[in-house]
Formats: structure tokens, sequence, C-alpha cells
């Protein structure tokens, strides 16, 4: 009995740790095998890097094949006094945590600490991304958002809420309106097989073959070249900058979204 109880939780959990970047250690809990966790841990940091890369700036066509943004709503005042709602009671609830060490106590860890070169540097709280599958809290969101500063110290700027990967549209708007932010997963990412890691950085035609600046975004082109195909990387993310402003705009902009306006609204 008890041991199908732990199997269930983690079949519950798997998509919110896939949400959260901890794909492999949900399957090396599921499955228990060290050698595959290794190479499952090395992918998931590339793929992340990847995605940490293709954040940080616009969007070319190839990019937008691989991702997935919820759809454009028409928006209403109830949705922006819900919005505001959300983003003071987080901005109170992170306040405390401008310095990383606080962080830390209140068990955030930081995801990918081996990359010491991130455009965003997401800590994030296992417990509370699991918690986030079942129950909205918006100040206990699952990961806490750093940028460096030119002083070199990370600076506070926000935190990120997750849901799982199959999360439905009306319960993603439950938690943050649609019309006011648009929530975004990384999709259609051809990588390369077990044992050809190597093949990362191989192009054609002056495009990588892999990753999310790929032409390639159908398991049938990504058979052709001998990949393995995930329809859906991570789950479904969205960013609140609560400390870098405090209009919907600057709260809520997604550098994903070719519609969003990211300057200031006046």
């Amino acid at each position: 009995m008890e041991t199908a109880r732990v199997g269930n939780c983690v079949r519950l959990a798997m998509p919110i740790l896939v949400a959260a970047g901890l794909f492999p250690l949900a399957a090396q809990s599921a499955r228990g095998g060290a050698r595959p966790i290794a190479r499952q841990q090395n992918d998931s940091a590339q793929m992340s890097g990847m995605a940490d890369h293709v954040m940080s700036g616009p969007m070319d066509e190839n990019m937008m094949k691989h991702m997935e943004l919820t759809p454009l709503r028409a928006p209403t005042h109830d949705d922006s006094t819900r919005a505001l709602k959300i983003a003071t009671e987080l901005r109170q609830a992170i306040a405390k945590y401008q310095d990383t060490a606080i962080v830390r106590v209140d068990g955030y860890q930081l995801f990918l600490p081996n990359v010491k070169e991130q455009r965003v540097y997401h800590f994030t709280n296992y417990r509370r991304a699991f918690a986030a599958a079942f129950h909205f809290d918006a100040t206990k969101p699952t990961s806490i958002l750093y940028k460096r500063g030119d002083d070199g110290k990370l600076r506070l700027i926000g935190a990120m809420y997750t849901m799982p990967k199959n999360a439905k549209l009306d319960r993603l708007d439950a938690r943050v309106p649609l019309s006011i932010a648009r929530w975004h997963k990384h999709v259609n990412w051809c990588i390369p097989k077990k044992g050809d890691q190597a093949r990362w950085t191989e192009q054609r035609d002056g495009h990588p073959v892999f990753g999310p600046e790929s032409p390639i975004a159908t398991k049938a082109a990504c058979d052709s070249v001998n990949g393995d195909f995930h329809p859906s990387t991570f789950g479904w993310m969205i960013h609140a900058n609560v400390v870098e402003g405090h209009d919907l705009a600057s709260i809520w902009s997604d550098d994903h979204d070719p519609h969003a306006d990211h300057g200031h609204a006046p």
C-alpha cells in the first residue's frame, strides 16, 4: 500500500517537477537508475540553458515554433484589479528576499548552480512547485528571480509561478488573468538521442539542428535527423517582475510575446 502511494505521488508530481526544471529528480525517484539520471540532468541543464538564452531577446520565426503562449483575451477592469492585487501580495511576500541567504532559509535552491552566467537566476522551492499544482497562493511562488547587477551581486527582480504543462486555460486564467499576462511554455523540441550529446552543437544550413533555435518542430522532421522529439519540455510558467515596476505592463511583460508592449504603461 505504501509503495503504491509513493508511486502515485511521483506520478502526480512529475508535471510539477518538470515545470520547476526538476524532471531528472522525478525520474530518479521513479526509476532509481543513476546513469540515465546523469544523462537526463545533462540534457535538462542544456535545455534550460538554451531556453534561458532564447528568453534573453527578440524571437525569430524558428524560435516561435518552440514557444506556446496563452491566447490574448480582452482585458476587463476586474482582471486588472485582480492582477494588481496578486502583484501587491507577491511584492510584500518576497521583499525579505533581497538577500539570497534568506531565500535559502525558506527552502529555495539555486537552479543550475554550475551555470555561472545566467540572464535570470531562479531560486526554486520544490515543495511549493508541487503544491502549486493543486492550490494557488500568490505569496508562495515556485521560484524567486534575480539578475546580476553591475556590482556583481544578485538583485531581486520578482518571482515565477508554474503550472503543469497539461493545465487548462481556465485554470491558468483563474490564477493570473490571461487578458493581463500571457503564460508560456517551451514546446516541440528535437534533442540528441542518448549517447549523442556531442550533437547538441550540430548545424545545418546555418541553423542549429537541435533545441529552441532549430527549424525542426515536428516529430517527423526530428526523426529524419535521428533525434528525440519532446512535444513539451517544461510546464507553464509566468514571471511577475514586481520589484522592477508597479504598473501592469512592466510587472507582467513577457519577452516572448510579439504583441506585448514592453514599455511602461502611462
